[in-house]
């Protein structure tokens, strides 16, 4: 039996409590968060013990399931790497950029297994996709909030377009040529609103807006390829692929269209998605590298990189603000 010890049991902390609970390879030993009310909630409602001190929670642990806000990452990060514990811990993966190069290259002498919290990897509309041949050209991304304190001690960059970043960077296998950026800043002192491009040396080009000042909910991604359009809406999870017919789409939605280069048959298409929980999937995940000694799914290098643009995006934002 594994055993687990949770570090912040605030909002997002709570809904990973309640999937480890679902989790058969797993024990609680515990949690730690600094908060007295938040923690006496937990304690009676789920019946835990409290860890006045994160170190002692853990020397009980096998791994660690870091929840607190960002700015206590690298500190709980580098304490359970050196004392030999896996870690999984939610995105951003650190503050900044020294503070990920030294979790990468602890990790790799330490020889845990570390995790970071890209929920999106593990979203049913995403994961519909792992059997299509994926090659955009350009990206188009919308990722709109409405207003809530909670996460806003960090930029929208690193609060939201985060996710988008690290499927992006997963899906083009190619490196950033150049980024433009501008962002506002309306309720925080951070941007709260931001539009980036992004190009890559293979001549993709991405288009990521994110916001969380919006009036309604929106999570999603449409891919261009050579070809076909795809269609990702992770707050719907579904997915669509409107594509140039092939042998394989017998069982497809087709119509004919006349293009300059004679009449071609279009394939409508709607992928599958399983009703999976994508945080308990991804908690699960990172069980199995555990017990089976595997690679995680999103390890520490993806963590740091989808962190570096993301710290590149705010440079350039910064610097754009700063232009008189």
């Amino acid at each position: 039996m594994l055993k687990i010890g949770i570090f912040g049991v605030g909002h997002l902390g709570k809904f990973h409590l309640n999937n480890w609970q679902q989790i058969d390879e797993v024990e609680i030993v515990g949690f730690y968060d600094p908060n007295d009310k938040i923690a006496k909630e937990v304690e009676e409602k789920y019946e835990l013990k409290r860890f006045a001190n994160a170190e002692k929670l853990m020397d009980k642990c096998d791994a660690v399931d870091i929840v607190a806000p960002t700015t206590y990452h690298h500190e709980l990060c580098l304490a359970a790497i050196k004392k030999g514990k896996h870690v999984f811990v939610e995105k951003p993966m650190t503050d900044t950029l020294d503070q990920g190069k030294q979790i990468v290259q602890m990790v790799k002498e330490a020889g845990v297994k570390f995790q970071v919290g890209h929920v999106e990897r593990f979203n049913p509309a995403y994961l519909s996709l792992q059997s299509i041949h994926l090659n955009p050209m350009f990206i188009e991304v919308h990722r709109l909030a409405q207003f809530n304190p909670r996460g806003t001690e960090v930029s929208v960059i690193l609060d939201l377009m985060i996710h988008d970043i690290d499927i992006i960077l997963k899906l083009i296998n190619s490196d950033v040529k150049n980024i433009s950026a501008s962002g506002v800043a309306v309720m925080t002192d951070t941007p709260d609103i931001a539009n980036v491009r992004i190009e890559f040396n293979n001549g993709c080009v991405a288009n990521l807006t994110s916001s969380r000042i919006s009036m309604k909910k929106m999570r999603k991604m449409r891919l261009f390829q050579k070809d076909a359009y795809i269609g990702i809406d992770f707050l719907e999870k579904k997915t669509e692929i409107i594509k140039l017919k092939s042998e394989e789409d017998n069982s497809a939605f087709t119509f004919d269209i006349d293009t300059p280069s004679g009449n071609k048959t279009i394939a409508i298409i709607n992928p599958i998605t399983n009703p999976v929980n994508a945080i308990k999937e991804e908690l699960q995940s990172f069980v199995n590298s555990i017990i089976h000694n595997k690679n995680t799914i999103v390890n520490e290098i993806d963590g740091y990189l989808a962190t570096e643009i993301a710290h590149r995006i705010l440079d350039k934002i910064k610097n754009t603000t700063n232009q008189p």
